[in-house]
């Protein structure tokens, strides 16, 4: 009997078919530490992701995860299922919202809708696709929104499928 492999990837140009939502499991639960640790590193020092006594005074009431740290995980619960070996670029963001707030504790959760998809006319055997990101915390409630577009690497025609 001849073992099988199967090694985890994203999807093909071709596997992206506009109209199809992906949700990405599972989510993710937003930590103080990380948060701190992400708006350290990126050097953002503002107060509402560091300052627990400012934070306080405001209409939050307390320290709110950097909306940063919060695309930027919103994008990476898609890599597994969407786009790992299979992107060639991130082209780049189109809108961007945070319709409310994450905070410390929160989970969240992604979904993405391909919205387009469309071969490359300079780049034969890849493609463009715009996604459609939507984070959403434990509550269902929406805290993010993104369009994206990427290029993406069509499918392999000699076979191979790593």
């Amino acid at each position: 009997m001849t073992e099988r492999r199967i090694r985890q990837r994203g999807l093909w140009f071709e596997e992206l078919e506009p109209g199809t939502i992906y949700e990405h499991r599972p989510g993710r639960t937003m930590t103080e530490a990380d948060n701190v640790l992400f708006t350290t590193l990126t050097m953002n020092t503002q107060s509402l992701h560091l300052d627990a006594a400012w934070a306080e005074s405001t209409e939050f009431g307390e320290r709110l995860v950097n909306s940063m740290h919060t695309l930027s995980t919103l994008v990476g619960l898609s890599v597994a299922q969407l786009t790992q070996g299979t992107i060639v670029a991130n082209l780049g963001f189109g809108e961007v919202r945070f319709p409310a707030p994450v905070r410390h504790g929160d989970t969240l959760y992604a979904e993405t809708r391909v919205v387009d998809a469309r071969p490359s006319s300079s780049r034969p055997g890849q493609g463009i696709v715009t996604l459609e990101h939507t984070g959403r915390n434990q509550r269902g409630e929406v805290v993010a929104v993104a369009t994206r577009s990427v290029l993406m690497q069509g499918r392999p025609t000699d076979g191979s499928e790593q």
